[in-house]
């Protein structure tokens, strides 16, 4: 069942991951602050989501479809070689998905990019680099 935009609370461990992006028509879309990757998390805008199916059938698709824009995105704008796209939710139940952007011998290459070391900080003028790239690219205001 899905439910209204209003009653949407963003869980406060995937709002101290980063910044926010913007909106975009399903998700609200944050900015992971570790310089090692270029991480992205959509959030769809509905209450008491913990899995994929728990959506409605029609916001399955809007998410599948806001999944592959910004993992475009991501692509384009990072460079990457590979993408990772989760959806795992064993730490944070609230439905997300992650779009990590991947190089061979980045911080967990191969491996997941989850449990990898320790979080480095993106620099301030890096920080909003990306988020201007990722918002532009998205035509989010």
């Amino acid at each position: 069942m899905t439910t209204s935009h209003a009653a949407f609370h963003l869980d406060p461990r995937l709002e101290a991951d980063g910044p926010a992006i913007g909106e975009l028509p399903l998700c609200h879309l944050r900015l992971v602050d570790d310089a090692r990757f270029f991480w992205v998390v959509l959030v769809p805008r509905r209450t008491r989501m913990v899995e994929l199916i728990d959506l409605a059938f029609t916001d399955r698709h809007l998410l599948m479809e806001e999944i592959a824009v910004v993992s475009s995105v991501v692509r384009t704008v990072s460079d990457c070689a590979k993408l990772n796209v989760a959806l795992l939710g064993n730490v944070v139940p609230q439905l997300h998905v992650h779009v990590v952007g991947r190089d061979p011998g980045d911080a967990a290459w191969p491996g997941p990019v989850f449990g990898a070391g320790e979080r480095v900080p993106l620099a301030e003028a890096e920080r909003d680099r990306r988020i201007a790239a990722l918002a532009t690219a998205l035509a989010i205001t």
